[in-house]
Protein backbone atom coordinates (compact mmCIF):
# COMPACT_ATOMS: atom_id res chain seq x y z
CA UNK A 1 0.00 0.00 0.00
CA UNK A 2 1.34 3.42 -1.00
CA UNK A 3 1.37 6.44 1.29
CA UNK A 4 -0.48 8.38 -1.41
CA UNK A 5 -3.45 5.99 -1.50
CA UNK A 6 -6.83 6.45 0.18
CA UNK A 7 -9.01 3.56 1.35
CA UNK A 8 -12.77 3.85 1.87
CA UNK A 9 -15.61 1.49 2.69
CA UNK A 10 -17.97 -0.11 0.23
CA UNK A 11 -21.63 0.01 1.28
CA UNK A 12 -24.74 -1.83 0.13
CA UNK A 13 -27.71 0.38 -0.78
CA UNK A 14 -31.07 -1.26 0.02
CA UNK A 15 -34.18 0.12 -1.67
CA UNK A 16 -36.78 0.20 1.12
CA UNK A 17 -39.09 3.02 2.23
CA UNK A 18 -39.43 1.53 5.71
CA UNK A 19 -35.69 1.18 6.31
CA UNK A 20 -34.99 4.57 4.70
CA UNK A 21 -37.56 6.28 6.91
CA UNK A 22 -36.15 4.53 9.98
CA UNK A 23 -32.60 5.59 9.07
CA UNK A 24 -33.49 9.25 8.66
CA UNK A 25 -35.62 9.12 11.81
CA UNK A 26 -32.64 7.89 13.83
CA UNK A 27 -30.42 10.51 12.19
CA UNK A 28 -32.92 13.23 13.15
CA UNK A 29 -33.09 12.07 16.79
CA UNK A 30 -29.29 11.91 17.08
CA UNK A 31 -28.91 15.33 15.46
CA UNK A 32 -31.53 16.85 17.77
CA UNK A 33 -29.89 15.31 20.84
CA UNK A 34 -26.47 16.55 19.71
CA UNK A 35 -27.79 20.11 19.23
CA UNK A 36 -29.48 20.12 22.65
CA UNK A 37 -26.29 18.95 24.40
CA UNK A 38 -24.20 21.39 22.39
CA UNK A 39 -26.31 24.40 23.41
CA UNK A 40 -27.37 23.51 26.97
CA UNK A 41 -23.96 22.32 28.16
CA UNK A 42 -22.02 24.74 25.91
CA UNK A 43 -19.81 21.97 24.60
CA UNK A 44 -18.42 24.38 22.02
CA UNK A 45 -16.51 26.22 24.75
CA UNK A 46 -13.09 25.73 26.24
CA UNK A 47 -13.44 25.27 30.02
CA UNK A 48 -11.21 26.48 32.84
CA UNK A 49 -11.44 25.90 36.61
CA UNK A 50 -11.75 28.76 39.05
CA UNK A 51 -9.07 30.36 41.25
CA UNK A 52 -10.67 32.04 44.28
CA UNK A 53 -9.92 34.13 47.37
CA UNK A 54 -12.39 34.92 50.19
CA UNK A 55 -12.47 37.61 52.86
CA UNK A 56 -15.27 38.07 55.44
CA UNK A 57 -16.42 40.77 57.88
CA UNK A 58 -19.08 40.14 60.56
CA UNK A 59 -21.07 43.05 61.95
CA UNK A 60 -23.47 43.29 64.93
CA UNK A 61 -23.77 44.25 68.63
CA UNK A 62 -25.67 42.41 71.38
CA UNK A 63 -26.41 43.00 75.09
CA UNK A 64 -26.31 39.59 76.84
CA UNK A 65 -25.11 38.14 80.13
CA UNK A 66 -24.87 41.61 81.66
CA UNK A 67 -22.33 42.82 79.10
CA UNK A 68 -22.02 44.25 75.60
CA UNK A 69 -20.89 41.83 72.91
CA UNK A 70 -19.36 43.41 69.82
CA UNK A 71 -17.41 42.02 66.86
CA UNK A 72 -14.19 41.62 68.84
CA UNK A 73 -16.03 39.57 71.49
CA UNK A 74 -17.96 36.98 69.45
CA UNK A 75 -15.98 36.70 66.18
CA UNK A 76 -12.98 34.39 66.00
CA UNK A 77 -11.29 34.29 62.57
CA UNK A 78 -10.26 30.98 61.09
CA UNK A 79 -6.58 30.46 60.13
CA UNK A 80 -7.73 29.16 56.74
CA UNK A 81 -9.28 32.46 55.67
CA UNK A 82 -12.30 30.90 53.94
CA UNK A 83 -14.32 30.42 57.13
CA UNK A 84 -15.29 32.37 60.28
CA UNK A 85 -16.62 31.47 63.73
CA UNK A 86 -19.46 33.30 65.54
CA UNK A 87 -19.80 32.63 69.30
CA UNK A 88 -23.42 31.90 70.36
CA UNK A 89 -23.20 30.31 73.84
CA UNK A 90 -20.61 30.19 76.68
CA UNK A 91 -19.81 28.54 80.00
CA UNK A 92 -17.70 31.02 81.98
CA UNK A 93 -15.66 30.09 85.08
CA UNK A 94 -14.13 33.20 86.68
CA UNK A 95 -11.33 33.80 89.21
CA UNK A 96 -9.58 30.47 88.72
CA UNK A 97 -6.20 30.01 90.36
CA UNK A 98 -3.86 27.04 90.72
CA UNK A 99 -4.49 24.88 93.81
CA UNK A 100 -6.28 21.80 95.20
CA UNK A 101 -10.05 21.46 94.90
CA UNK A 102 -12.72 18.76 94.44
CA UNK A 103 -13.27 17.48 90.89
CA UNK A 104 -16.59 18.02 89.12
CA UNK A 105 -18.84 15.03 89.95
CA UNK A 106 -19.02 12.46 87.13
CA UNK A 107 -19.19 8.65 87.49
CA UNK A 108 -15.38 8.36 87.29
CA UNK A 109 -14.66 11.01 89.94
CA UNK A 110 -17.38 10.30 92.57
CA UNK A 111 -15.84 8.55 95.60
CA UNK A 112 -16.62 7.50 99.17
CA UNK A 113 -13.11 7.16 100.62
CA UNK A 114 -9.50 7.89 99.74
CA UNK A 115 -8.89 4.40 98.37
CA UNK A 116 -11.14 5.27 95.41
CA UNK A 117 -8.72 8.00 94.30
CA UNK A 118 -5.29 7.32 92.79
CA UNK A 119 -2.55 9.83 93.48
CA UNK A 120 -0.95 11.23 90.32
CA UNK A 121 -3.68 9.88 88.01
CA UNK A 122 -4.98 12.22 85.29
CA UNK A 123 -7.99 11.12 83.29
CA UNK A 124 -8.37 12.68 79.79
CA UNK A 125 -11.83 13.90 80.84
CA UNK A 126 -10.55 15.32 84.16
CA UNK A 127 -9.76 18.94 85.00
CA UNK A 128 -6.52 18.13 86.88
CA UNK A 129 -4.25 15.56 88.54
CA UNK A 130 -5.65 13.53 91.48
CA UNK A 131 -3.98 13.97 94.89
CA UNK A 132 -5.28 10.67 96.29
CA UNK A 133 -7.84 12.26 98.66
CA UNK A 134 -11.63 12.01 98.61
CA UNK A 135 -13.19 15.36 99.64
CA UNK A 136 -16.68 16.83 99.86
CA UNK A 137 -17.84 18.56 96.66
CA UNK A 138 -21.27 19.58 98.04
CA UNK A 139 -23.86 18.27 100.43
CA UNK A 140 -24.67 15.41 98.06
CA UNK A 141 -21.41 14.19 96.47
CA UNK A 142 -17.83 13.50 97.48
CA UNK A 143 -15.28 13.57 94.65
CA UNK A 144 -11.57 13.00 94.25
CA UNK A 145 -9.42 16.01 94.99
CA UNK A 146 -7.33 17.30 92.05
CA UNK A 147 -4.53 19.79 91.61
CA UNK A 148 -5.89 22.14 88.94
CA UNK A 149 -7.19 25.61 88.20
CA UNK A 150 -9.80 26.01 90.91
CA UNK A 151 -12.71 26.13 91.05
CA UNK A 152 -13.15 23.62 88.21
CA UNK A 153 -15.46 24.28 85.31
CA UNK A 154 -19.19 23.75 85.85
CA UNK A 155 -20.38 21.69 82.87
CA UNK A 156 -23.99 22.73 82.38
CA UNK A 157 -24.78 24.34 79.00
CA UNK A 158 -27.09 27.36 79.23
CA UNK A 159 -30.44 27.16 77.47
CA UNK A 160 -31.45 29.19 75.57
CA UNK A 161 -28.14 30.31 74.12
CA UNK A 162 -26.66 33.43 75.69
CA UNK A 163 -26.04 35.01 72.28
CA UNK A 164 -29.23 33.84 70.61
CA UNK A 165 -29.62 37.33 69.17
CA UNK A 166 -26.61 36.64 66.93
CA UNK A 167 -29.03 35.56 64.22
CA UNK A 168 -29.45 39.27 63.42
CA UNK A 169 -25.72 39.72 62.81
CA UNK A 170 -24.62 40.15 59.20
CA UNK A 171 -21.53 39.03 57.32
CA UNK A 172 -19.99 40.60 54.23
CA UNK A 173 -18.34 38.04 51.94
CA UNK A 174 -15.76 39.35 49.48
CA UNK A 175 -14.97 36.80 46.80
CA UNK A 176 -12.47 37.47 44.01
CA UNK A 177 -12.10 34.90 41.22
CA UNK A 178 -9.71 34.46 38.31
CA UNK A 179 -9.67 32.25 35.19
CA UNK A 180 -6.04 31.86 34.19
CA UNK A 181 -6.76 30.36 30.75
CA UNK A 182 -8.70 33.47 29.70
CA UNK A 183 -6.88 36.06 31.88
CA UNK A 184 -10.24 37.10 33.32
CA UNK A 185 -10.79 38.44 36.87
CA UNK A 186 -13.97 39.57 38.63
CA UNK A 187 -15.58 39.75 42.09
CA UNK A 188 -18.97 39.17 43.68
CA UNK A 189 -19.47 42.80 44.81
CA UNK A 190 -21.36 44.60 42.05
CA UNK A 191 -21.63 48.41 41.74
CA UNK A 192 -25.43 48.39 42.02
CA UNK A 193 -25.32 46.90 45.54
CA UNK A 194 -24.38 49.15 48.45
CA UNK A 195 -23.70 48.49 52.15
CA UNK A 196 -27.41 48.62 53.04
CA UNK A 197 -28.52 45.60 51.02
CA UNK A 198 -29.19 42.18 52.56
CA UNK A 199 -29.24 38.94 50.61
CA UNK A 200 -32.65 37.64 49.59
CA UNK A 201 -33.09 34.72 47.25
CA UNK A 202 -35.94 36.40 45.39
CA UNK A 203 -35.35 40.17 45.62
CA UNK A 204 -31.56 40.49 46.08
CA UNK A 205 -29.90 37.23 44.94
CA UNK A 206 -26.54 38.89 44.18
CA UNK A 207 -26.14 40.93 47.40
CA UNK A 208 -22.90 39.88 49.21
CA UNK A 209 -24.22 40.76 52.71
CA UNK A 210 -25.94 37.90 54.54
CA UNK A 211 -27.97 37.78 57.75
CA UNK A 212 -26.85 34.78 59.85
CA UNK A 213 -30.39 33.77 60.71
CA UNK A 214 -31.31 33.78 56.99
CA UNK A 215 -28.36 31.52 56.19
CA UNK A 216 -29.61 28.82 58.59
CA UNK A 217 -33.19 29.35 57.44
CA UNK A 218 -32.22 28.75 53.79
CA UNK A 219 -30.50 25.53 54.92
CA UNK A 220 -33.65 24.37 56.75
CA UNK A 221 -32.26 24.91 60.28
CA UNK A 222 -33.45 26.82 63.37
CA UNK A 223 -30.84 29.32 64.56
CA UNK A 224 -32.01 29.28 68.22
CA UNK A 225 -31.59 25.49 68.42
CA UNK A 226 -28.22 25.35 66.65
CA UNK A 227 -26.87 28.22 68.76
CA UNK A 228 -27.08 26.18 72.01
CA UNK A 229 -24.44 23.57 71.11
CA UNK A 230 -23.05 25.09 67.95
CA UNK A 231 -22.64 23.64 64.48
CA UNK A 232 -20.98 23.94 61.07
CA UNK A 233 -22.71 25.63 58.15
CA UNK A 234 -21.62 25.68 54.51
CA UNK A 235 -21.95 28.74 52.27
CA UNK A 236 -21.51 27.60 48.67
CA UNK A 237 -20.68 30.12 45.96
CA UNK A 238 -21.11 28.71 42.49
CA UNK A 239 -19.71 30.58 39.49
CA UNK A 240 -20.92 29.52 36.04
CA UNK A 241 -19.36 32.04 33.69
CA UNK A 242 -19.99 32.43 29.99
CA UNK A 243 -17.16 34.61 28.69
CA UNK A 244 -18.34 34.82 25.07
CA UNK A 245 -18.76 38.38 23.86
CA UNK A 246 -22.27 37.85 22.55
CA UNK A 247 -23.63 36.11 25.69
CA UNK A 248 -21.35 37.37 28.45
CA UNK A 249 -22.54 36.38 31.93
CA UNK A 250 -20.50 35.86 35.09
CA UNK A 251 -22.44 36.13 38.38
CA UNK A 252 -22.32 34.02 41.56
CA UNK A 253 -25.10 31.77 42.82
CA UNK A 254 -25.36 31.24 46.59
CA UNK A 255 -26.61 28.14 48.38
CA UNK A 256 -26.48 26.98 52.01
CA UNK A 257 -26.44 23.66 53.86
CA UNK A 258 -25.45 22.21 57.22
CA UNK A 259 -22.22 20.21 57.28
CA UNK A 260 -22.03 18.64 60.77
CA UNK A 261 -24.07 15.90 62.43
CA UNK A 262 -27.52 17.06 63.53
CA UNK A 263 -28.03 14.34 66.15
CA UNK A 264 -27.98 15.79 69.67
CA UNK A 265 -26.30 13.02 71.69
CA UNK A 266 -23.48 13.53 74.17
CA UNK A 267 -21.87 10.26 73.10
CA UNK A 268 -21.46 11.62 69.58
CA UNK A 269 -20.01 14.97 70.69
CA UNK A 270 -22.61 17.13 68.96
CA UNK A 271 -22.21 20.74 67.92
CA UNK A 272 -19.00 22.76 67.94
CA UNK A 273 -17.15 24.21 70.96
CA UNK A 274 -13.68 25.01 72.26
CA UNK A 275 -12.10 26.58 75.37
CA UNK A 276 -9.89 29.60 75.86
CA UNK A 277 -8.74 31.59 78.92
CA UNK A 278 -8.04 35.22 79.75
CA UNK A 279 -5.27 35.72 82.33
CA UNK A 280 -4.68 38.59 84.78
CA UNK A 281 -3.04 39.24 88.18
CA UNK A 282 -4.72 39.98 91.49
CA UNK A 283 -3.61 42.77 93.81
CA UNK A 284 -1.35 40.34 95.65
CA UNK A 285 0.23 39.39 92.26
CA UNK A 286 -1.51 36.03 92.23
CA UNK A 287 -2.11 34.63 88.74
CA UNK A 288 -5.81 34.35 88.00
CA UNK A 289 -7.76 33.55 84.87
CA UNK A 290 -11.28 33.43 83.44
CA UNK A 291 -12.02 30.14 81.60
CA UNK A 292 -14.53 30.35 78.78
CA UNK A 293 -16.03 27.31 77.03
CA UNK A 294 -17.31 28.78 73.77
CA UNK A 295 -20.10 27.31 71.64
CA UNK A 296 -20.77 28.75 68.23
CA UNK A 297 -21.38 28.29 64.55
CA UNK A 298 -18.55 27.99 62.05
CA UNK A 299 -19.33 29.12 58.54
CA UNK A 300 -17.23 27.43 55.83
CA UNK A 301 -17.26 29.22 52.47
CA UNK A 302 -16.84 26.89 49.50
CA UNK A 303 -16.23 28.42 46.08
CA UNK A 304 -16.36 26.35 42.91
CA UNK A 305 -17.27 26.82 39.28
CA UNK A 306 -16.00 26.95 35.71
CA UNK A 307 -15.59 29.52 32.99
CA UNK A 308 -16.07 28.85 29.30
CA UNK A 309 -15.21 30.61 26.07
CA UNK A 310 -15.90 29.66 22.45
CA UNK A 311 -13.24 27.45 20.85
CA UNK A 312 -13.23 26.02 17.32
CA UNK A 313 -11.13 23.10 18.53
CA UNK A 314 -13.68 22.10 21.18
CA UNK A 315 -16.54 22.42 18.66
CA UNK A 316 -14.80 20.16 16.14
CA UNK A 317 -13.92 17.62 18.85
CA UNK A 318 -17.53 17.52 20.06
CA UNK A 319 -18.95 17.03 16.57
CA UNK A 320 -16.37 14.35 15.82
CA UNK A 321 -17.15 12.42 19.01
CA UNK A 322 -20.91 12.51 18.39
CA UNK A 323 -20.69 11.42 14.74
CA UNK A 324 -20.30 7.85 15.98
CA UNK A 325 -23.88 7.97 17.27
CA UNK A 326 -25.10 8.04 13.67
CA UNK A 327 -23.90 4.44 13.51
CA UNK A 328 -26.91 3.50 15.65
CA UNK A 329 -28.96 3.50 12.45
CA UNK A 330 -26.77 0.76 11.00
CA UNK A 331 -26.95 -1.32 14.19
CA UNK A 332 -30.76 -1.03 14.44
CA UNK A 333 -31.41 -1.72 10.75
CA UNK A 334 -29.03 -4.69 10.65
CA UNK A 335 -30.80 -6.10 13.69
CA UNK A 336 -34.19 -5.70 12.02
CA UNK A 337 -32.92 -7.38 8.86
CA UNK A 338 -31.68 -10.30 10.96
CA UNK A 339 -35.30 -10.77 12.09
CA UNK A 340 -36.54 -10.73 8.48
CA UNK A 341 -36.97 -14.49 8.28
CA UNK A 342 -37.35 -17.45 10.60
CA UNK A 343 -34.54 -19.54 9.16
CA UNK A 344 -31.36 -17.80 8.02
CA UNK A 345 -30.02 -21.10 6.66
CA UNK A 346 -32.84 -21.47 4.13
CA UNK A 347 -31.92 -21.22 0.43
CA UNK A 348 -34.63 -18.56 -0.05
CA UNK A 349 -33.92 -16.67 3.18
CA UNK A 350 -34.04 -12.87 2.99
CA UNK A 351 -31.21 -12.71 5.51
CA UNK A 352 -29.06 -14.95 3.33
CA UNK A 353 -29.78 -12.76 0.31
CA UNK A 354 -28.66 -9.70 2.31
CA UNK A 355 -25.55 -11.39 3.76
CA UNK A 356 -24.32 -12.66 0.41
CA UNK A 357 -24.28 -9.11 -0.94
CA UNK A 358 -22.92 -7.41 2.12
CA UNK A 359 -20.20 -9.83 3.23
CA UNK A 360 -17.41 -11.48 1.28
CA UNK A 361 -16.11 -14.65 2.87
CA UNK A 362 -12.47 -15.64 2.54
CA UNK A 363 -10.72 -18.61 4.13
CA UNK A 364 -8.79 -17.95 7.29
CA UNK A 365 -5.12 -18.88 7.76
CA UNK A 366 -4.25 -22.35 8.98
CA UNK A 367 -0.91 -21.35 10.54
CA UNK A 368 -0.56 -18.31 12.81
CA UNK A 369 2.91 -18.89 14.22
CA UNK A 370 4.88 -17.69 11.19
CA UNK A 371 4.39 -16.02 7.81
CA UNK A 372 4.34 -18.72 5.12
CA UNK A 373 3.85 -18.63 1.36
CA UNK A 374 0.20 -18.85 0.30
CA UNK A 375 -0.73 -21.19 -2.57
CA UNK A 376 -4.00 -22.23 -4.24
CA UNK A 377 -4.32 -25.51 -6.12
CA UNK A 378 -7.04 -26.74 -8.52
CA UNK A 379 -7.38 -30.34 -9.70
CA UNK A 380 -9.33 -31.18 -12.85
CA UNK A 381 -11.08 -34.08 -11.14
CA UNK A 382 -12.21 -32.04 -8.08
CA UNK A 383 -14.81 -29.29 -7.93
CA UNK A 384 -13.34 -27.11 -5.18
CA UNK A 385 -10.00 -25.37 -4.70
CA UNK A 386 -7.38 -26.26 -2.10
CA UNK A 387 -5.58 -23.56 -0.10
CA UNK A 388 -2.12 -24.26 1.37
CA UNK A 389 -0.51 -21.72 3.72
CA UNK A 390 2.01 -23.78 5.63
CA UNK A 391 5.60 -24.73 5.04
CA UNK A 392 5.89 -27.60 2.57
CA UNK A 393 7.58 -30.71 3.93
CA UNK A 394 6.56 -32.86 0.96
CA UNK A 395 5.21 -32.34 -2.56
CA UNK A 396 2.50 -29.75 -3.05
CA UNK A 397 0.44 -32.55 -4.63
CA UNK A 398 0.29 -34.51 -1.36
CA UNK A 399 0.07 -31.58 1.09
CA UNK A 400 -3.26 -31.30 2.93
CA UNK A 401 -4.92 -27.87 2.68
CA UNK A 402 -8.20 -26.07 3.32
CA UNK A 403 -11.04 -26.47 0.80
CA UNK A 404 -12.70 -23.28 -0.57
CA UNK A 405 -15.35 -22.59 -3.24
CA UNK A 406 -14.54 -21.77 -6.85
CA UNK A 407 -15.42 -18.37 -8.34
CA UNK A 408 -16.99 -17.45 -11.70
CA UNK A 409 -15.38 -16.81 -15.11
CA UNK A 410 -13.86 -13.43 -16.01
CA UNK A 411 -14.34 -11.22 -19.05
CA UNK A 412 -11.20 -12.59 -20.72
CA UNK A 413 -12.66 -16.08 -20.54
CA UNK A 414 -15.81 -14.81 -22.29
CA UNK A 415 -13.63 -13.45 -25.08
CA UNK A 416 -11.91 -16.80 -25.45
CA UNK A 417 -15.28 -18.58 -25.57
CA UNK A 418 -16.39 -16.30 -28.42
CA UNK A 419 -13.28 -17.33 -30.32
CA UNK A 420 -14.33 -21.00 -29.93
CA UNK A 421 -17.69 -20.37 -31.57
CA UNK A 422 -16.21 -21.27 -34.96
CA UNK A 423 -15.79 -24.90 -33.87
CA UNK A 424 -18.63 -27.38 -33.98
CA UNK A 425 -17.85 -29.04 -30.67
CA UNK A 426 -15.25 -29.94 -28.09
CA UNK A 427 -14.35 -33.28 -26.68
CA UNK A 428 -15.05 -33.82 -23.02
CA UNK A 429 -12.06 -34.60 -20.82
CA UNK A 430 -12.26 -38.24 -19.61
CA UNK A 431 -12.22 -38.42 -15.81
CA UNK A 432 -12.02 -42.19 -15.39
CA UNK A 433 -8.80 -43.71 -13.88
CA UNK A 434 -6.05 -45.11 -16.07
CA UNK A 435 -5.39 -48.83 -16.20
CA UNK A 436 -1.76 -48.54 -17.27
CA UNK A 437 1.09 -48.43 -14.78
CA UNK A 438 3.46 -45.57 -14.26
CA UNK A 439 6.91 -45.59 -15.80
CA UNK A 440 9.91 -45.32 -13.53
CA UNK A 441 10.72 -41.97 -15.14
CA UNK A 442 7.38 -40.52 -14.03
CA UNK A 443 7.46 -38.87 -10.54
CA UNK A 444 5.51 -40.65 -7.82
CA UNK A 445 3.29 -37.65 -7.22
CA UNK A 446 2.22 -37.45 -10.91
CA UNK A 447 -1.24 -38.85 -11.73
CA UNK A 448 -1.49 -37.90 -15.43
CA UNK A 449 1.81 -39.43 -16.65
CA UNK A 450 2.94 -36.17 -18.29
CA UNK A 451 4.69 -34.36 -15.40
CA UNK A 452 8.47 -33.92 -15.36
CA UNK A 453 10.64 -34.33 -12.24
CA UNK A 454 10.97 -31.21 -10.04
CA UNK A 455 13.37 -30.56 -7.17
CA UNK A 456 11.28 -27.97 -5.30
CA UNK A 457 8.14 -29.05 -3.47
CA UNK A 458 6.23 -26.10 -4.98
CA UNK A 459 6.78 -27.49 -8.48
CA UNK A 460 5.62 -31.03 -7.61
CA UNK A 461 2.01 -30.57 -8.62
CA UNK A 462 -0.11 -32.54 -11.11
CA UNK A 463 -3.31 -31.46 -12.87
CA UNK A 464 -5.19 -34.40 -11.36
CA UNK A 465 -5.65 -35.57 -7.78
CA UNK A 466 -6.24 -39.18 -8.83
CA UNK A 467 -5.05 -41.29 -11.75
CA UNK A 468 -6.55 -40.14 -15.06
CA UNK A 469 -6.15 -38.36 -18.42
CA UNK A 470 -4.00 -35.22 -18.44
CA UNK A 471 -5.83 -31.96 -18.97
CA UNK A 472 -3.28 -30.94 -21.62
CA UNK A 473 -4.64 -33.72 -23.87
CA UNK A 474 -8.10 -32.16 -23.97
CA UNK A 475 -9.31 -30.00 -26.85
CA UNK A 476 -10.63 -27.50 -24.24
CA UNK A 477 -7.07 -26.90 -23.02
CA UNK A 478 -5.79 -26.41 -26.57
CA UNK A 479 -8.55 -23.95 -27.51
CA UNK A 480 -8.67 -21.97 -24.23
CA UNK A 481 -4.98 -21.94 -23.33
CA UNK A 482 -2.81 -22.77 -26.33
CA UNK A 483 -4.71 -21.17 -29.26
CA UNK A 484 -2.47 -18.30 -30.35
CA UNK A 485 -5.11 -16.28 -32.19
CA UNK A 486 -7.32 -16.24 -29.05
CA UNK A 487 -4.37 -15.11 -26.94
CA UNK A 488 -3.64 -12.31 -29.39
CA UNK A 489 -7.26 -11.13 -29.19
CA UNK A 490 -7.08 -11.17 -25.38
CA UNK A 491 -3.87 -9.13 -25.35
CA UNK A 492 -5.39 -6.60 -27.77
CA UNK A 493 -8.60 -6.56 -25.72
CA UNK A 494 -6.59 -5.51 -22.68
CA UNK A 495 -4.51 -3.03 -24.72
CA UNK A 496 -6.27 -1.85 -27.95
CA UNK A 497 -3.13 0.02 -29.08
CA UNK A 498 -0.96 -3.10 -29.03
CA UNK A 499 0.52 -4.07 -32.42
CA UNK A 500 0.03 -7.77 -32.99
CA UNK A 501 3.39 -8.08 -34.77
CA UNK A 502 5.18 -6.68 -31.70
CA UNK A 503 3.81 -9.35 -29.37
CA UNK A 504 6.62 -11.43 -27.87
CA UNK A 505 6.72 -15.10 -26.99
CA UNK A 506 6.96 -14.18 -23.33
CA UNK A 507 3.73 -12.21 -23.53
CA UNK A 508 1.94 -15.14 -25.19
CA UNK A 509 3.24 -17.55 -22.55
CA UNK A 510 2.18 -15.27 -19.69
CA UNK A 511 -1.25 -14.77 -21.28
CA UNK A 512 -1.64 -18.53 -21.69
CA UNK A 513 -0.81 -19.06 -18.01
CA UNK A 514 -3.36 -16.42 -17.00
CA UNK A 515 -5.96 -18.11 -19.24
CA UNK A 516 -5.38 -21.40 -17.49
CA UNK A 517 -5.56 -19.80 -14.03
CA UNK A 518 -8.79 -17.94 -14.85
CA UNK A 519 -10.27 -21.07 -16.37
CA UNK A 520 -9.49 -23.31 -13.41
CA UNK A 521 -9.73 -20.85 -10.49
CA UNK A 522 -12.51 -18.44 -11.47
CA UNK A 523 -12.71 -14.66 -11.00
CA UNK A 524 -11.44 -14.28 -7.43
CA UNK A 525 -8.47 -11.95 -7.92
CA UNK A 526 -7.08 -12.79 -4.48
CA UNK A 527 -6.86 -16.42 -5.52
CA UNK A 528 -5.51 -15.67 -9.02
CA UNK A 529 -2.44 -13.94 -7.61
CA UNK A 530 -1.49 -17.01 -5.58
CA UNK A 531 -2.63 -19.79 -7.92
CA UNK A 532 -0.20 -22.59 -8.80
CA UNK A 533 -0.04 -24.04 -12.34
CA UNK A 534 0.44 -27.83 -12.54
CA UNK A 535 3.79 -29.13 -13.70
CA UNK A 536 2.37 -30.74 -16.84
CA UNK A 537 0.49 -27.61 -17.93
CA UNK A 538 3.44 -25.31 -17.34
CA UNK A 539 5.75 -27.46 -19.46
CA UNK A 540 3.13 -27.71 -22.20
CA UNK A 541 2.84 -23.91 -22.36
CA UNK A 542 6.63 -23.47 -22.36
CA UNK A 543 7.06 -25.98 -25.19
CA UNK A 544 4.31 -24.32 -27.22
CA UNK A 545 5.56 -20.74 -27.12
CA UNK A 546 9.31 -21.13 -26.70
CA UNK A 547 9.84 -23.52 -29.60
CA UNK A 548 9.22 -21.08 -32.47
CA UNK A 549 9.42 -17.38 -33.19
CA UNK A 550 6.53 -15.09 -32.47
CA UNK A 551 6.06 -14.04 -36.14
CA UNK A 552 5.98 -17.64 -37.37
CA UNK A 553 3.43 -18.65 -34.73
CA UNK A 554 1.15 -15.72 -35.58
CA UNK A 555 1.26 -16.45 -39.34
CA UNK A 556 0.50 -20.07 -38.65
CA UNK A 557 -2.41 -19.05 -36.43
CA UNK A 558 -3.86 -16.78 -39.15
CA UNK A 559 -3.69 -19.53 -41.79
CA UNK A 560 -5.30 -22.03 -39.44
CA UNK A 561 -8.14 -19.62 -38.67
CA UNK A 562 -8.82 -18.86 -42.33
CA UNK A 563 -8.92 -22.56 -43.25
CA UNK A 564 -11.38 -23.30 -40.47
CA UNK A 565 -13.62 -20.37 -41.43
CA UNK A 566 -13.80 -21.44 -45.14
CA UNK A 567 -14.37 -25.13 -44.44
CA UNK A 568 -17.00 -24.74 -41.73
CA UNK A 569 -18.67 -21.32 -41.74
CA UNK A 570 -20.36 -20.32 -38.53
CA UNK A 571 -23.51 -18.35 -37.94
CA UNK A 572 -21.58 -16.19 -35.47
CA UNK A 573 -18.85 -13.93 -36.85
CA UNK A 574 -15.35 -14.07 -35.43
CA UNK A 575 -13.97 -11.14 -33.50
CA UNK A 576 -12.40 -8.59 -35.79
CA UNK A 577 -8.98 -7.17 -35.15
CA UNK A 578 -9.28 -3.69 -33.70
CA UNK A 579 -7.74 -0.95 -35.82
CA UNK A 580 -4.18 -0.04 -34.86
Amino acid sequence: MSLCEYTTQKDIRIGSRLLGTLKWGIFAVVLLYMCVILLTEKRYQKKDSIISSVHTKVKGVSDADSRIWDTAEYTIPSPGGSSFFVLTNIIKTENQKEGNCPEFPIPKTICSQDDSCKKGYADPQSNGIQTGKCVQFNSTFKTCEVRAWCPVEFKSTPEPAILGSAENFTVLIKNNIHFAAFNYTTKNILPEYNVTCVYNKATAPLCPIFRLGDILKEAGENFSQVAILGGIMGIEIHWKCNLDRWFHSCHPQYSFRRLDDKVVDERLYPGLNFRFARYYKNQDQTNLRTLIKAYGIRFDIQVYGTGGKFSWFELVMFIGSYLSYFGLATVVIDFLISLYCQSCCSATSGQRYYDERKYEEIPGPCVLTSCQELMFVSFVDQEDIKMVDKKLRKSLQMTIGKIIKRGKMTDNMVLAQLELSSFDGLEELPLYPRSSRKSSAIPSWCQCLKCLPATRFEGQLCCRYQNGECITNSEMFRKLVLQKQALVHILQYNNPLLNRHSITKKQLAECAQKQYVQWRFGSNMDILDFARIPNCCKHEIDNMFNGETCETSLEHADKETKMQSTSAPSSKPLLKQPPL
